[in-house]
């Protein structure tokens, strides 16, 4: 496990924002900070650092791989919800079984890859949900992964036949570009929708193929904001998340 000296920004010793951007809690629980990093002491400064504005912590591959499933205690002791995003696409026991375990640990979102066929998606939603209640926990919501931001060229066909995979599946939520949403919410209504790529406007998109701003997300119905870089990257990170903030006021999403 990392614990010092891994790659990516250190966050500068500054005591947490109180909530004001990104309160009250309502708008918390829409902001999901993504701790993209390979060091457990750097990504747990920068969840201190934020806990004031983000109600949700994403832990990828990265981090994941780094500090494995005692991040997710660490972060549950800081107040956030856990997101586990490893877009689970094993054969249909393996998925479970490690749903499961994530489920117990208390993780409140977990992404499963819809491509990885109904079995397996099923096979994700129900270990999670045994693992949450076997440890006398809140349901938790599976998110099923449709189409990677970062492809560009995806048909629309298959945007909505991942949308219903999931559905059918039980999962309670999505992960899909913002781009996505409109068709997405036609095929499916009730499911959460968490979209990542967030960036400000006039900022690099990075590996984000379709990226999109805080305003225009929230407009496409984007019930969960996945932020990282947007914040983590920036030379101010709390004028960045009052930036965010000001995006969404300018919506109504405040």
């Amino acid at each position: 496990m990392v614990v010092n000296g891994g790659v990516g920004p250190v966050a500068p010793e500054r005591s947490a924002p109180a909530p004001g951007p990104g309160g009250p809690e309502e708008l918390r629980q829409r902001l999901a900070l993504a701790l993209d990093f390979d060091d457990l002491v750097v990504a747990m400064r920068w969840a201190a650092r934020m806990k004031g504005s983000f109600g949700v912590a994403k832990v990828g591959l990265e981090l994941f791989s780094a500090a494995g499933p005692a991040v997710v205690a660490a972060l549950l002791e800081e107040g956030f919800k856990v997101f586990i995003d490893l877009k689970f696409a094993d054969i249909p026991t393996t998925t479970r079984k490690g749903a499961r375990v994530l489920g117990a640990l208390g993780a409140s979102y977990l992404t499963l890859h819809v491509s990885a066929g109904p079995s397996t998606l099923r096979a994700g939603v129900e270990g999670f949900a045994e693992g949450a209640e076997r440890g006398g926990l809140p349901a938790p919501v599976a998110l099923g992964v449709t189409i990677l931001t970062s492809e560009v060229d995806a048909p629309r066909d298959l945007l909505r036949a991942r949308v219903k995979a999931a559905a059918d599946a039980g999962c309670g939520g999505i992960v899909c570009a913002a781009p996505d949403l409109a068709v997405a919410k036609l095929v499916a209504p009730h499911l959460l929708a968490a979209v990542p790529g967030i960036r400000l406007p006039g900022r690099g998109r990075h590996d984000q193929g379709r990226a999109a701003t805080p305003a225009e997300a929230a407009r496409a119905g984007a019930d969960l904001l996945v932020i990282g870089r947007a914040v983590t990257e920036a030379a101010d990170p709390e004028a960045a998340v009052e930036e965010i903030v000001a995006e969404l006021a300018s919506v109504g999403a405040v």
